[in-house]
């Protein structure tokens, strides 16, 4: 999936194929079309890329694009290198009185990409994550961040908490003790810490380099059957929802289930064989 981008630097020097397109006055969207793994770049600048609902409704709107779209096979999520996202939008925020957020349901829909989103998501964290930035970054499949990336729940210091997952997401990612610490503080850490406590499946010593190790990894995940990938994603995810037994349980059923699919008679085949296999999708 591909929109216009006017920055160079955000061009590709080969042009992929041709792709649908998309605008926004948030985001930018780009594709590297060798490896059919779309990058979605936040692109609120002024603001360190700070959510707010317009843009949460466009970004949302893109990863559904994405996820739909037959030649994504993975999508990286990021920033610019000062902010992935600095914080949910305080000027929307302050306002808003309980009725006003209660009745909207206010940034509900902030947590769509986790149940709609088959497509795996890998975050590329450069900079601020910080409030919503942290939690959109826990709601991907895969943080990937730079050792100076700096993260965090820092809520409590505006007299409110998270409230886009994260006193459940961080929890998970780091326990309990670490996750009361971090969000009753407000105290930050580094993505040198989040890989080092596993919220951060792999830390880069550049923005770039975080970005294109995102990239590498996000394209080898499109080379692979996306039956497969989607199962993959989904039997994980089911892990931090059941007890092992049930997860077990429901792995060996998702498990039972390719073997009805076109991609797994081709993988099994090209294996004997010694060849690549190429997949169908089906």
């Amino acid at each position: 999936m591909s929109s216009h981008v006017n920055d160079p630097a955000l061009q590709n020097s080969h042009p992929p194929p041709p792709r649908p397109r998309m605008t926004t006055s948030w985001y930018q969207a780009r594709s590297q079309g060798w490896d059919w793994s779309s990058p979605v770049t936040l692109n609120r600048p002024r603001a360190l890329n700070a959510l707010s609902t317009p843009l949460m409704k466009e970004l949302n709107a893109a990863l559904e694009a994405l996820d739909q779209d037959k030649d994504t096979g993975a999508i990286v999520l990021t920033g610019s290198e000062k902010a992935f996202a600095a914080g949910a939008d305080i000027k929307e925020m302050a306002p808003l009185t309980f009725a006003e957020a209660y009745n909207t349901n206010f940034i509900a829909n902030w947590s769509h990409l986790t149940s709609a989103i088959r497509k795996p998501i890998i975050s590329a964290v450069n900079g601020y994550a910080l409030g919503g930035g942290c939690e959109l970054a826990l709601m991907t499949d895969m943080i990937y961040c730079s050792a100076g990336a700096t993260m965090g729940q820092p809520e409590i210091k505006l007299g409110t908490i998270p409230g886009a997952g994260g006193s459940q997401r961080l929890t998970q990612a780091v326990g309990k003790a670490r996750a009361m610490d971090l969000i009753l503080t407000g105290r930050t850490f580094s993505g040198a810490e989040a890989g080092a406590w596993g919220v951060a499946a792999q830390v880069f010593e550049s923005a770039d380099a975080c970005v294109d190790g995102a990239i590498a990894t996000a394209a080898t995940i499109a080379g692979y059957s996306r039956v497969a990938t989607q199962a993959a994603k989904e039997v994980v995810n089911k892990s931090q929802d059941l007890g092992v037994r049930e997860g077990v349980e429901y792995e060996r059923r998702v498990f039972h289930s390719l073997f009805g699919t076109e991609d797994q008679k081709i993988g099994m085949k090209a294996f004997a064989e010694k060849k690549k296999p190429e997949w169908v999708h089906e």
